[in-house]
């Protein structure tokens, strides 16, 4: 038999990592042996396990040491992380360490190093001081990159000991859930975040036009609960078209019925957007006088717009670069406390994907399926909500405003 010490620590029993462990062990039909084991006995007090793990093969071992550091386990004999040199721009070695969303640390000289921008589907590059996550397409020839799984923690994220609080809820996803419960949870998390000079981010889709929200979330831009707002260029065209012409996909949003050569609104908005100069002019010289994107220039609340391939246009302000609308991305979502995702189900996994594991979540969307896609992104501080999202902020609203 080929045997390895590992340890891990936090609130293992609470999250139930403990018991993923030995079920991963059992699982890869291999043995493990408690060698120790010391439970916290307060909310700051983390338990401590040292286990032995068996394989009857040097392989079979491997394999489960690289399941169970995904759970926070590390060899108690601690060894360098493996640094090897990208072979060319863009291009790494075949063994290197893929990233996830969860805390990591790699030990460089002797001495452990916290990853820094920590994001999923990464490799991480080493300099003699600092350890980063990049992302594929920024990797250079040359650059120092972690390879293997010697010398890597991962930290997972534990469940919150508050029952009362936002961990009691993350990771459920029901229709069924009473929405006032859930609003009254978020809007309590928003006052602290804000209370606390926090940044509280929001990731929209057209439908908040469509469902009637966009005066709701106008409340909330205005009232300050929106600190960055990334979403794509129908939300800006559709919030643009009512605000100039009443209606969204030329229906009236007062009446529920399509009016008379509505089809062409969207494009008018455009048109009227253009030739103003963009968003922040057609502000400026009242062009635009309501909405989500007039609240925005207004408030001085940033913004980004990232095109798609099915974009009309698209407006001014739209990245059409993708590569250069996820690095904006990116840069916004930087000390991000809270983040809140309103039926868009592209840019919310996309956000989604970009977030390290204990930002904290929020996913409204009436399809149970984008609820639970951005949920099981490993973050113990997902929470879900499937309703309207119309009514979410409507009831949000009414809390904070």
């Amino acid at each position: 038999m080929f045997s390895e010490l590992v340890k891990a620590e936090g609130h293992l029993i609470d999250s139930q990592i403990m018991t993923e462990i030995f079920d991963t062990v059992i699982a890869c039909q291999a043995s493990y042996e408690v060698v120790e084991f010391r439970i916290g006995k307060t909310n700051e007090e983390v338990s401590r396990l040292k286990l032995k793990v068996s394989a009857d093969t040097a392989e079979r071992l491997e394999q489960i040491l690289g399941d169970l550091m995904l759970l926070g386990c590390y060899r108690v004999e601690e060894k360098d992380a493996i640094l090897k040199p990208a072979v060319a721009d863009r291009c790494v070695p075949e063994d290197f360490y893929s990233t996830t969303n969860q805390r990591t640390e790699i030990r460089h000289h002797g001495r452990w190093l916290s990853v820094e921008d920590q994001r999923m589907d990464a490799v991480i590059c080493v300099t003699d001081r600092t350890a980063i996550c990049r992302k594929l397409r920024d990797v250079r020839k040359g650059d120092p990159i972690v390879c293997g799984k010697e010398g890597i923690r991962v930290i997972p994220e534990f469940k919150e000991r508050d029952r009362l609080g936002f961990a009691f809820m993350s990771n459920e996803i029901s229709s069924e859930r009473r929405v006032e419960t859930a609003v009254k949870k978020i809007a309590e998390l928003m006052r602290q975040v804000k209370a606390g000079g926090g940044k509280i981010v929001f990731v929209a889709g057209p439908v908040v036009v469509h469902t009637g929200g966009a005066e709701f979330l106008c409340q909330l831009i205005r009232a300050g609960y929106v600190n960055v707002l990334l979403s794509g260029n129908a939300l800006a065209v559709h919030d643009i078209e009512n605000a100039l012409y009443g209606t969204s996909l030329g229906v009236d949003l007062e009446r529920g019925l399509p009016i008379y050569e509505g089809h062409k609104n969207h494009m008018r908005a455009i048109n009227t957007i253009n030739t103003a100069g963009g968003i922040g002019k057609a502000v400026q010289s009242a062009v635009l006088k309501s909405g989500i994107m007039y609240e925005c220039v207004r408030n001085r609340v940033p913004f980004v717009l990232a095109g798609s391939i099915r974009d009309d246009g698209p407006l001014p302000e739209t990245m059409m670069d993708l590569l250069a609308a996820q690095d904006a991305y990116t840069e916004q979502l930087k000390g991000a406390s809270l983040v809140i995702c309103l039926s868009s189900m592209l840019h919310s996994i996309g956000v989604g994907n970009m977030l390290p594991s204990w930002v904290r979540t929020v996913c409204v969307d009436i399809n149970p399926a984008v609820v639970t896609k951005l949920s099981d992104r490993g973050s113990s501080h997902a929470l879900g909500v499937v309703t309207d999202v119309g009514l979410f902020l409507n009831l949000l609203s009414r809390n904070l405003c």
